[in-house]
């Protein structure tokens, strides 16, 4: 483990070199550190530095974002030191303020200790903010699908909503190290909502849909220079489609576009009609239409595609591949006049390092291990 864990931490310092974030110097004198930290303790830690370089290339190397261009803005907060779930919860908060930032939003991340300390934070959920899904005695489902065993689970740890409605957020569950998960209501003025309406049809309003403005990714852990950090939730914006064409119109999620084509008048009977196609731009309209409303920072997903085009070219300007998952990055709508669409990606399988790594559904990690949360354990209400 250890001579492994120096490998990486070697390759890691060595990709700083490269690219001009460090000198010669202090490439040397790092290694050496580094060399006898292991040595002695048989783990190191990362200096600030290198935790925002590690979580700015990850952002880079993410095969299935679209949204890399600005990778070199991303703001990283260095969060390691915190060792509680009230800690790591208000940290989170705090994130998500900031990120929000009224709708102007930033691309931030929080990184929480990694593994080798012990006491490394696990966030039970996909994203900070997610709406609960429960499965009605017809067989139908309120609120979102996806969500569906999460919610469950946050049932049997006592979580009583005041009110179920088909946007109620989750609250978030946290554990850190061997401890028992806690559950943490997100305060209301810190979860920013955007009411759905459109821009000609004000029936649209009716559907009584929303979304929320920021996608706090929280389930994905950060790998970098033999270190792996569980809990580093970060942000950017969202692309029109993913809201649209995806969590509001998939079959599996809220399936809107027969509401919205039998609202439009279509013919729902015949495929020849169209009726997914129509009232699935219109949908995205509206996303799109009711954001700018609000202020709220959003792309389209031909601006996205131009964007990442750039991103492209920047990368091989600097002597670098591009890694990327074409089925991720083809907008799942009107994939063909994107130019994406038209060229294959590098897909390495071995990504290196720093990189994103998907983790186990982190209710059932815990579960399965000796510290499960308490049942019927209180859900804290933070300012």
């Amino acid at each position: 483990m250890q001579a492994a864990r120096w490998i990486e931490a070697a390759e890691f310092q060595g990709l700083l070199l490269r690219e001009g974030l460090i000198d010669q110097v202090a490439h040397g004198r790092r290694l050496r550190q580094i060399n006898t930290e292991l040595a002695a303790t048989g783990r190191y830690e990362h200096t600030a530095s290198e935790l925002e370089q590690a979580g700015r290339i990850g952002w880079r190397a993410t095969p299935r974002c679209i949204g890399r261009l600005p990778w070199q803005t991303l703001q990283v907060l260095d969060r390691r030191h915190l060792q509680t779930p009230e800690e790591v919860f208000q940290a989170c908060v705090e994130h998500l303020r900031w990120a929000t930032n009224g709708g102007r939003i930033r691309p931030v991340m929080t990184v929480f200790a990694a593994a080798e300390t012990g006491r490394a934070a696990r966030i039970w959920n996909p994203q900070l903010i997610r709406y609960a899904g429960w499965r009605r005695p017809d067989g139908t489902v309120l609120g979102d699908p996806a969500q569906l065993e999460l919610t469950d689970r946050l049932h049997e740890l006592g979580w009583r909503p005041a009110q179920r409605t088909a946007f109620t957020v989750l609250p978030v569950v946290i554990q850190v190290g061997h401890h028992r998960s806690q559950l943490f209501e997100l305060p209301a003025d810190a979860v920013l909502e955007v009411p759905i309406t459109h821009p000609e049809f004000s029936w649209f309003a009716e559907l009584g849909l929303r979304w929320h403005a920021l996608p706090m990714v929280c389930n994905l852990g950060l790998r970098a220079g033999g270190l792996f950090y569980p809990a580093a939730p970060f942000n950017g914006w969202y692309m029109s489609t993913e809201i649209a064409a995806r969590n509001l119109a998939d079959v599996d999620r809220y399936d809107q576009l027969p509401a919205i084509a039998r609202r439009m008048g279509l013919n729902t009977r015949s495929s020849i009609s169209l009726w997914r196609d129509r009232a699935l731009v219109e949908l995205n309209v509206a996303v799109l239409h009711s954001f700018k409303a609000a202020g709220v920072r959003m792309v389209d997903h031909h601006s996205a595609s131009a964007q990442f085009m750039t991103h492209l070219d920047r990368e091989r300007d600097q002597g670098r591949s591009t890694p990327g998952d074409w089925s991720w990055l083809v907008p799942p709508v009107s994939g063909s006049t994107s130019p994406v669409f038209h060229r294959y990606y590098a897909a390495d399988a071995d990504p290196g390092t720093p990189r994103f790594q998907a983790q186990p559904e982190a209710w059932r990690a815990v579960a399965a291990g000796p510290h499960p949360a308490t049942p019927g354990c209180p859900v804290h209400r933070v300012a």
